[in-house]
């Protein structure tokens, strides 16, 4: 509880004005033949009172409330306690004073402040206790908003990491040189076969299209991630004819299944560049998927000559891949590269169906 004490004299003195009232108000039920004179005089005395013994309080509470509160709960207590009590008895006296210099000798200075002092305890002791109970639930309310503003802070922050990690993503799916290769490619059937550069046209448009979409998607059918790997394919074979050579071998039953969007484009988009790029007779280039028990296995292998973990710079396709995997699946998934005769990389995922008219079933913890 951290108040200043500009805000502590504030507060004690509407609380003053308030609680003087107590007193006329206490006497009247007593006698309700008190004038209204009598109730005013009895007010302003009453205020003489709080406002003396209220000061008091002030600065014993506001400077040492907090410090006492590393201490032992019943010791703090027992020394607020006693602090309440002398400040109370300290400004029963500075009022008594007040009082005396006011009504002269007539004023019964001693039996003035026994009187008072009785009432003055309870109230300040109720007055000291609700100012707390104020203060803590105060200060509570401002770690509370405090807390909320950086949770707020931080969750914008996540949006501008993912928004970027969305367009890096983006950036790394769409590379330009495929992009350029792909219309030179076009450009070169335009006359000797106009039909098949149509084609490539329409299916690089699927494949642009299908690459803004996965954004917004968990999961894909593996149907359809079939679908945008063969466009691929088709289009890099017509850049490199009969150096590409490629085999898909997945069985109907599991082609409902769900995978990450452009996880298996990935991998034969590493395999074009490593293997069929790399040498003059080009590769073959095999993808095939199983069901075993809950778990569905992908597999992308190529007759290339491989390439190790160490090779790979920052950012590479398969890191990236391996990132998202983590964050859709955690711990139940797994992606195993292996450059024995060869590459294969190989991706292990929990068997989740695709739901109809969505972009898949995605589990629970993928959705939040």
């Amino acid at each position: 509880m951290r108040t200043s004490v500009g805000t502590w004299l504030w507060r004690m003195l509407a609380a003053s004005l308030i609680v003087s009232l107590a007193i006329p108000i206490l006497l009247w039920s007593f006698n309700a033949r008190m004038s209204w004179r009598q109730f005013g005089i009895c007010y302003l005395e009453a205020i003489a009172y709080s406002l003396c013994i209220g000061t008091t309080l002030t600065g014993l509470i506001s400077g040492t409330w907090c410090a006492l509160s590393r201490l032992n709960l019943a010791l703090a207590w027992t020394i607020r306690g006693i602090l309440i009590f002398a400040g109370t008895a300290f400004g029963c006296l500075a009022a008594g004073l007040v009082m005396w210099a006011i009504y002269g000798a007539s004023y019964g200075y001693w039996a003035s402040f026994i009187a008072s002092l009785k009432i003055a305890i309870v109230l300040s002791a109720l007055t000291t206790a609700f100012l707390t109970v104020y203060e803590t639930h105060m200060a509570q309310m401002r770690l509370t908003e405090t807390q909320l503003r950086a949770k707020e802070l931080e969750r914008e922050r996540a949006l501008k990491v993912a928004t970027e990690a969305r367009l890096s993503s983006l950036e790394s799916r769409i590379h330009p040189h495929f992009l350029f290769n792909t219309i030179n490619s076009v450009s070169s059937l335009i006359h000797d076969d106009p039909q098949r550069a149509e084609r490539m046209l329409s299916q690089m448009a699927e494949l642009l299209r299908f690459s803004l979409d996965s954004n917004q998607r968990g999961l894909v059918p593996l149907e359809r991630e079939l679908r945008i790997v063969e466009d691929y394919l088709e289009i890099e074979k017509a850049r490199f004819g009969d150096r590409l050579r490629y085999e898909i071998h997945v069985p109907e039953d599991i082609r409902q299944t769900s995978v990450p969007p452009l996880s298996l484009q990935t991998l034969i988009e590493n395999s074009v560049k490593y293997a069929v790029s790399a040498r003059r007779k080009g590769a073959e280039i095999q993808l095939s998927a199983r069901r075993v028990g809950n778990r569905l296995l992908l597999e992308v292998g190529d007759d290339g000559p491989g390439f190790l973990n160490q090779d790979l710079p920052a950012g590479h396709g398969l890191s990236n891949l391996q990132e998202r995997l983590n964050t859709l699946f955690g711990d139940e998934s797994n992606l195993m590269a292996s450059s024995a005769g060869g590459t294969f990389v190989t991706i292990e995922l929990p068997l989740v169906s695709a739901a109809p008219h969505s972009a898949a079933a995605v589990p629970a913890a993928v959705r939040v």
